[in-house]
């Protein structure tokens, strides 16, 4: 049986049960829905744990390698992970600079590289939008964001790594300005954006099928 491990911060937590990782430990997000979609069919041949955890920052990531990357031995792994990055600075000044979030996310891939050289790895592209959260400091918000955005994009194509592009998708959909409908607070998602976020990495995993050993979605 294959391991697929889901690894960032809140909006893969998505409120999940630390001591379960069964159904409420996948928390009610896009990791739950995405696991959904596969395990309805494929039961047997894949699981999917979620070690998001809310708040957390690329270095934060990078203190949980060991237990909750490495020890986990996964043959897959997605990780979403950025905006935190950007608000602790904003708001609490104890953020990390587009610099050293390359540098950490670098470290981070190498070892665990290191560790599983087999692992495939997708990365997702932290996205924001205006909301209660972001709108007082939203040129900041925003042209940080798309820095951690474009470096992730960048450190996905180094290491030859599925991307999931999910801004543009997010622009596109709350251009009318009803951004409430797609993030409760313009970090967030709702039930809605949480849908959107595993519809995009559906259509990665679908598309690279073939070398994650992955089945694809059944045809209707």
């Amino acid at each position: 049986m294959k391991t697929f491990l889901f690894q960032g911060d809140s909006i893969t937590d998505a409120n999940r049960d630390d001591e379960e990782q069964i159904n409420s430990g996948l928390g009610c997000g896009y990791a739950f829905f995405t696991a959904s979609e596969f395990e309805k069919n494929n039961k047997d041949k894949i699981k999917f744990i979620n070690r998001g955890k809310s708040g957390d920052r690329i270095t934060d990531v990078y203190a949980r390698i060991k237990e909750d990357i490495i020890n986990l031995k996964p043959d897959y792994m997605s990780i979403l992970i950025g905006v935190n990055d950007v608000s602790h600075e904003l708001t609490m000044n104890c953020g990390v600079s587009p610099k050293k979030f390359r540098m950490i996310y670098e470290m981070l891939i190498d070892e665990i590289k290191e560790s599983l050289p087999e692992i495939k790895i997708i990365i997702l592209e932290p996205f924001i939008l205006k909301g209660s959260c972001t709108k007082e400091l939203w040129n900041d918000f925003n042209s940080e964001v798309r820095k951690m955005a474009e470096i992730s994009r960048q450190i996905a194509e180094k290491y030859n790594f599925d991307f999931v592009p999910l801004q543009n998708r997010f622009d596109e959909l709350s251009a009318d300005g009803n951004t409430g409908y797609w993030t409760a607070d313009g970090i967030h998602p709702t039930i809605e954006g949480h849908h959107i976020i595993k519809e995009e990495l559906q259509k990665v995993i679908e598309n690279a099928a073939a070398s994650l050993l992955l089945p694809a979605r059944p045809a209707l």
